[in-house]
């Protein structure tokens, strides 16, 4: 029996290809101050669609630091 793969509800698709230039100078100077699982979750939440501030604050609930 295979197993199948489940499809990705649309708010998990990824909404755009890469940051803005702002948005990385942003993610830069973020990135002192909190670990690379934080910043890649933001990453992908940005890319989801949300602002920084929204994806910083569901990384801090979601792992932390």
């Amino acid at each position: 029996m295979r197993k199948t793969r489940a499809k990705k509800k649309p708010s998990m698709r990824l909404k755009k290809e890469k940051l803005t230039k702002r948005q990385e100078g942003a993610m830069k100077r973020h990135s002192k101050h909190h670990t690379a699982k934080h910043m890649k979750y933001m990453k992908r939440r940005m890319l989801m669609g949300d602002t920084f501030r929204q994806a910083h604050k569901k990384a801090q609930k979601q792992v932390g630091a």
